[in-house]
């Protein structure tokens, strides 16, 4: 027997606002039950566990300890310039001269992800 992951819970300060936003990110649906003002949202993703948000009173304080690594269809280097115009936030730069790395953004309310490079700029590399 084995336990399959249903969904990764983030706590967040406005669960319908914060499930927009990785709706947007992600191209993926909101639960048609999902509506602002709710304390549970959720984004319903192709394959995988839901993104599963939660609504507490307390604010996010420190660096998170798990974390959310994105492989975009398009470039890295545009991904991140899409993201940053959906409300991400820059946080860190590990991208190096050769192609290789990623970069951290944060979500609107500071939950920390990395964008790595796409299957497109990994096969450029190794060409």
């Amino acid at each position: 027997m084995v336990s399959v992951v249903q969904n990764v819970a983030i706590d967040c300060a406005d669960a319908y606002g914060l499930a927009r936003f990785w709706s947007g990110v992600t191209g993926r649906p909101l639960h048609p039950e999902d509506r602002p003002g709710v304390r549970e949202a959720q984004v319903l993703l192709a394959e995988g566990p839901v993104l599963h948000f939660n609504q507490v009173p307390e604010a996010k304080t420190i660096k998170n300890r798990l974390h959310l690594c994105l492989r975009p269809e398009t470039s890295r280097d545009q991904e991140v310039d899409r993201l940053l115009a959906l409300g991400a936030t820059f946080v860190g730069d590990h991208r190096n001269p050769d192609g290789s790395g990623w970069a951290i953004l944060a979500d609107p309310e500071g939950n920390e992800f990395c964008v790595l490079r796409s299957e497109s700029d990994r096969a450029a590399m190794n060409s």
